[in-house]
């Protein structure tokens, strides 16, 4: 059985606890806390950067999406160019020195 007894000064128990909790000092860092957390972030921060700046990196990723879109699988794109060359009118096809 629970021993949840109703207590007849909990409010002042609770009344009291907060008041020590109010009457304490405020928390206060060590020592030169903040210049350390600076320093380590500079540190950190400055291994992370990468040796090519990300503008040179933006046509890389317009080349990979357009090899992707191209290998798709569906061959929508290949089909269209064929597809355009053959209904073509003005064709000129060439014949090798060979026939």
């Amino acid at each position: 059985m629970s021993d949840s007894a109703p207590r007849p000064n909990a409010d002042e128990d609770w009344d009291n606890l907060l008041r020590h909790w109010r009457n304490q000092p405020a928390a206060q860092p060590r020592p030169y806390f903040y210049s350390r957390v600076r320093a380590r972030l500079d540190r950190e921060t400055a291994v992370a950067r990468l040796p090519v700046p990300a503008w040179l990196r933006w046509p890389a990723y317009a080349v990979m999406l357009g090899a992707l879109l191209l290998l798709s699988g569906d061959d929508a794109t290949l089909y269209s160019v064929s597809s355009a060359n053959q209904n073509s009118p003005d064709r000129i096809e060439f014949q090798s020195a060979a026939d």
